[in-house]
Formats: structure tokens, C-alpha cells, sequence
């Protein structure tokens, strides 16, 4: 077990360095035991109620159930940026279903059943990022940090901690262990459809789709609510990102809900020509570092005709995005065409539940609809993107977006976070 104080020390030291290359030399890791029995060998016991402490380093955050059968409880563990290989020994006396979500409320695992006294093993890999940037030389422009929005504050995705929550029917948790790992990354850029959503019971698909890739690929979203394409550089997002992709990652870029608002002129792109030309600079910088670009088009809005088809509510976007593609020789994988198959498939009298705000959203989705439509992304990275497809888990089913499971049988457990606020931008 590492000492926390003596490793910030060491990072302190070479400011220049990363803090992730950093952290995988000296942190061989942290383990933690959760049982009421003597720890294991090389754990650290860890107490029912020890809040987290920053001086200790790790603990439970404030949730309704802390560690119990009850509901919903989170553990964090201080962690630079970087990734991190989680391995959970998930059970306890009782029977146990425990479904993980990291961060804000990535889904990792979902329906991991152990027998009563019995444990079940999962392993994931989790990024962890913060909002820092390095600070640029004398006289260069740029900044030190990301602007965030007032709605980030406090979330999970942004902080110098790792956290895990434990969801299900009958969450339980006997062992941690978290190391830190260099694997390839799948960096996401987008908006609300793609974005990590803190609460309940809104959802996107992008914080969905950790959940479908084994565990030697990490899935960073850096996707936020009503961004634009202009709106992901100027608040230094695209910065953020850059600073960490490394050659052999993939950026996946979908952007056009919100680009397309002549209403919003400070951010509007035109589909012929500047939407075009974001799209080709934001290929250019990822593959300057090696990495590999990926584009998506936006999901349709649900909009039905007369007839029960969706209508088009994104004009020529969707098409400049594959035109694109084609320029650039970059994959693109067609959200718009699987989302109208699913809706289509849903019907108007059953696409509403799909959708955040009990339906009234027409735009957003809630854990169903974003399971569909990543989904509905895997079956795109099968298609067109087989380098990464090799990451995706094993004996994965196809997914036919024509051919949904119900939206009425659909599972997911909840998270402990909840709000009625809808997201910015539709």
C-alpha cells in the first residue's frame, strides 16, 4: 500500500512531468477490504461509516444508504489524472445485485449477482481527469483551467478523486483493488446527447458505453451540455483533451443539436461551409497526436409525421458530417439513420419512453433511450471503426435498432443523485 503524502510529495517535485506517467511508477496501487473480518493480506480495512477525508484520502460520500442493502452509496479514493484498472469482489452474507457506475454515473457493470457469502469478480478501467491545464509559456495565449459552467460544479467528473457508486437491488461490495494503467483511450467530444448527465433520471449514450468494452480500453467523456463545436474550444475543452490523447486513442466527435441555432450567433456554424471546416480542424488535431478520429451524426429529435416517420429537424448537419468523412477518409458512424429505425420501430405511441422528463423532452433521453443509442454506437464502431471493435467485451449480441427490446422490461438500477432541471441546450 502507497502513502499518499510521500507520493504527492514525489509529483510535487517534477511539475513538468505527467501526474498519470508519474503515478504509475511510484503507486503500485490501492486496496481496500470492506468486510466486518480481518482485512485481506495487503488490504486496508476500510469502516462502515468513515466518511471521505481528503487527509486520509478515501472514504464514502454523502448518499441516503451509505454501504448497506438500502440503496445507492458512493466510495472515493484521492487520484491523479490518468486511468485506472478497477477490480471489484462484489458480495456479501446476503444475496447480493450490484450494478457500478463511476464518476458521474459511467456505467461499468450492471447486474452482477453473487450467492449469499459468496463474491463475483468485476474489472473495468476508469478515467479520471480534472480541470487543470498547464500553464501556457510567458506570452502565449491560453489558460490554466477549463470553464466549466456553474452546473459542473461539484461533479464528480471534474475533482482529483475517483469514485465509484454501487446501485442495484441489493448492492454489495467486499474488496477494492485500483491500479494505474496506460491503455487506449476512446476520448469523446459532443453535447447533452453524449455527456456524462449527473442525475437521475436524464441520461446520454456516451456515459452508457463504458459498459460495452473490456477492460484494456478506458472511455474519457468529455462531452457538456448545449456545446457547440465553438463552444468546446473556447471554453478549453478541446485544450483538456488534447493535453491527454496520445497516439493509438480515438476521438469520437459529434456535434449539431446546437450548432445549428442561428438564435445562438456567437456559436453558429453554417452546415456548407464553417460547420464543415470545425469538423475538419477538430480530425486535423487529433490525428497531428496519433490518435484516430471517429465522427458521428447527431441523433434525430423525436419528431413524428402523419405517417409515423421521423422528421428531419437537423437539416443538411448530418449530411456535411458524412461529407466530411468522405473528405477526410475518417469513419463515420450514422446515429441519425439507427435512432429514426428505433424510434420508427418504437412508434409514437411508445417513443416517449425513451426520452428525459417522462417523454415532454423531445430531445434528451432517459436511461433506456441512451442504453438504445449506444447501442446503436457499438453497432456503428462494429461496422466502421474494427480496430476498436477488437476492445469491445466478448460474445457481445448484434444489436438491430429496427428490433428494440421493450422499453417496459428495460432495467437499469439508479443512481442516488436526482434533479428536475433539463439539460442546457435541445
Amino acid at each position: 500500500m502507497w502513502h499518499r503524502r510521500a507520493v504527492l510529495a514525489a509529483l510535487a517535485a517534477a511539475p513538468t512531468a505527467s501526474w498519470a506517467v508519474e503515478a504509475e511508477k511510484l503507486m503500485p496501487g490501492w486496496a481496500f477490504d470492506f468486510g466486518d473480518d480481518k482485512p485481506a493480506p495487503g488490504y486496508v480495512r476500510v469502516a462502515r461509516d468513515a466518511a471521505y477525508d481528503p487527509a486520509v484520502g478515501h472514504g464514502f460520500e454523502p448518499s441516503p444508504a451509505p454501504l448497506s442493502s438500502g440503496g445507492p452509496f458512493l466510495f472515493s479514493l484521492a487520484a491523479p489524472e490518468g486511468d485506472y484498472r478497477v477490480t471489484l469482489a462484489l458480495g456479501g452474507e446476503a444475496a447480493s445485485d450490484t450494478t457500478v457506475k463511476a464518476e458521474s454515473r459511467r456505467l461499468m457493470a450492471e447486474r452482477i449477482v453473487a450467492k449469499a457469502g459468496g463474491t463475483a469478480t468485476v474489472t473495468f478501467v476508469v478515467n479520471v481527469r480534472n480541470a487543470t491545464l498547464t500553464p501556457p509559456p510567458p506570452n502565449a495565449p491560453g489558460g490554466v483551467r477549463v470553464l466549466l459552467n456553474p452546473r459542473e460544479e461539484g461533479s464528480y467528473d471534474w475533482d482529483d478523486k475517483l469514485t465509484l457508486e454501487f446501485c442495484g437491488p441489493a448492492p454489495a461490495v467486499r474488496r477494492l483493488r485500483v491500479e494505474p494503467v496506460t491503455v487506449p483511450v476512446v476520448y469523446l467530444a459532443g453535447d447533452s446527447t453524449v455527456t456524462d448527465q449527473r442525475f437521475e433520471p436524464g441520461a446520454s449514450w456516451g456515459q452508457m458505453l463504458p459498459r460495452f468494452f473490456k477492460p484494456d480500453v478506458s472511455v474519457a467523456n468529455h462531452a457538456e451540455s448545449g456545446e457547440t463545436l465553438k463552444a468546446f474550444l473556447v471554453e478549453r475543452r478541446l485544450d483538456k483533451l488534447l493535453s491527454r490523447i496520445k497516439p493509438g486513442d480515438w476521438l469520437l466527435i459529434q456535434f449539431g443539436h446546437n450548432d445549428q441555432k442561428i438564435q445562438w450567433p456567437q456559436t453558429y456554424v453554417e452546415a456548407a461551409t464553417t460547420y464543415r471546416d470545425y469538423l475538419k480542424a477538430y480530425v486535423g488535431e487529433a490525428r497531428r497526436r496519433g490518435a484516430r478520429p471517429v465522427l458521428v451524426t447527431s441523433m434525430h429529435r423525436r419528431r413524428f409525421n402523419a405517417a409515423g416517420r421521423i422528421v428531419n429537424t437537423l437539416g443538411d448537419y448530418p449530411e456535411a458530417v458524412r461529407a466530411v468523412g468522405r473528405e477526410t477518409g475518417v469513419p463515420v458512424i450514422d446515429l441519425l439513420d439507427m435512432s429514426a429505425a428505433l424510434y420508427e420501430a418504437l412508434g409514437p405511441n411508445n417513443a416517449w419512453k425513451a426520452f428525459a422528463d417522462g417523454g415532454k423532452d423531445v430531445t434528451h433521453h432517459n436511461n433506456y433511450g441512451a442504453y438504445m443509442l449506444a447501442q446503436c454506437v457499438v453497432s456503428g464502431i462494429r461496422a466502421q471503426v474494427p480496430d476498436l471493435a477488437a476492445h469491445l467485451v466478448d460474445d457481445l449480441p448484434s444489436f438491430d435498432p429496427a428490433h428494440p427490446p421493450s422499453p417496459d422490461g428495460f432495467v437499469l438500477a439508479p443512481s442516488a443523485a436526482h434533479s428536475s432541471e433539463a439539460p442546457r441546450g435541445n
